[in-house]
């Protein structure tokens, strides 16, 4: 199993460290980790350190001992961003959970036409942190040492110019009518980003797709089943991992 990995402000410079806070105590009295055993510590933006615990203290501080070299993640080549539309109750903190879970880079929440969930006033800065907690907690979980990048919410406007900005750019649609072309076939850059699209539950609007391809973006389907708006960012992020040879 690989080591457990533990969030901190800053690497340290000395070779032991003392985790303490939330970070100590979950892992001192929910991980149980105990003296011999490996952790990582990272900053979640890439750079990390392999250490030995020393010792448990109390309920919430755990002593890393033989704190290794410095490590920086190399920038992730192509870069995948999947543009989120807004999910009904917690599902926009499943999506964001299992994309982190699975690699994506960078997920940024859109305010689509067809959204039922609005981010306005204090539930939309609420709902920002749940989905900026959730991909912490989930790159911890999955041992990942650069976490994704969670966005502010963005208007169509801002959608499109990310597209217009990206090496591939692609919307998700499930009518072959609309999406002729295969995620699983198209071409794809070997560098550079890829910003793919995830519709709301009601879908994509006709003036959406317009503004859309109007920036360049292709309009692809995933397969021949229709998936929530939840788990097409994760199937679409695993399936541009394997053709980019991230996964291999």
């Amino acid at each position: 199993m690989t080591a457990p990995v533990f969030v901190v402000g800053h690497l340290p410079d000395a070779p032991e460290f003392v985790l303490d806070g939330p970070e100590g105590r979950h892992a001192v009295s929910v991980k149980r980790l105990r003296t011999g055993e490996q952790v990582v510590l990272t900053d979640g933006r890439g750079r990390w350190a392999r250490g030995v615990v020393r010792a448990a203290e109390g309920k919430d501080r755990l002593v890393v001992g033989d704190l290794g070299q410095v490590h920086e993640e190399p920038p992730p080549a192509p870069r995948i961003t999947v543009v989120q539309a807004l999910p009904k109750g917690d599902r926009g903190e499943v999506a964001v959970e299992t994309m982190t879970e699975t690699g994506v880079d960078a997920v940024v929440p859109w305010q689509a036409a067809r959204c039922i969930t609005q981010w306005k006033g204090d539930r939309g800065l609420k709902s920002l942190a749940k989905w900026r907690a959730t991909a912490r907690e989930a790159g911890k979980q999955s041992r990942r040492v650069l976490f994704p990048d969670v966005a502010d919410l963005a208007t169509t406007k801002q959608v499109a110019g990310l597209l217009a900005a990206a090496d591939f750019a692609a919307v998700l649609h499930e009518d072959r009518d609309y999406a002729s072309e295969p995620l699983a076939t198209v071409a794809l850059p070997d560098e550079g980003e890829i910003v793919l699209v995830v519709g709301p539950e009601g879908g994509v609007s006709p003036d959406e797709l317009e503004a859309f391809a109007a920036a360049g973006a292709r309009t692809c389907r995933l397969g021949p089943t229709v998936l929530r708006t939840s788990t097409a960012g994760t199937a679409a992020t695993a399936l541009l991992l394997g053709r980019t040879g991230r996964w291999s």
